[in-house]
């Protein structure tokens, strides 16, 4: 873990009430998150790589997330929500981001973000089966916190 995630955590931990949860041994760090969404040729900011976390695999690229190669029915919205959740995993994103990531120079009511994150968290199973993938900062944000990996690449 990087000098300063530790903290960065300790924050998270302040908002959050669930004792059960451990964000620190899921979070990766930012040269990993970096590591993620580069593409192939390994520059960042293009059209981030293949995520897996769980038994999903979220292929930015073509809008599509597998749970192991069915894809799984979810709209764009919901979508971009994650892909924005997993380029900052283990950071607080606060609503207002999220909204202005999702719905760029719209005006939408908080509850279109609701409505769209139970859906995600509906999808992924989230809180189920032992997996937990996304907290809820009550008026704050939200902030994915399973661990992540990038698939291995063949030749």
């Amino acid at each position: 873990m990087m000098p300063g995630s530790t903290a960065a955590f300790g924050r998270l931990a302040q908002f959050h009430p669930e004792s059960e949860l451990d964000a620190r041994g899921a979070a990766q760090t930012p040269d990993t998150a970096q590591e993620l969404f580069e593409n192939r040729t390994g520059s960042a900011g293009a059209a981030p790589a293949d995520v897996l976390f769980g038994p999903f695999r979220l292929v930015p690229t073509q809008y599509l997330l597998l749970e192991g190669d069915k894809p799984v029915p979810l709209g764009s919205r919901a979508l971009e929500i994650l892909i924005a959740l997993l380029e900052r995993r283990g950071e607080l994103v606060s609503k207002q981001d999220l909204m202005a990531r999702v719905w760029p120079n719209i005006f939408v009511e908080p509850a279109n973000l609701t409505v769209h994150m139970s859906a995600l968290r509906r999808a992924l199973r989230d809180g189920r089966d032992g997996h937990r993938f996304i907290v809820n900062i009550p008026g704050r944000g939200y902030c994915f916190v399973a661990s992540v990996e990038a698939p291995k690449r063949g030749n």
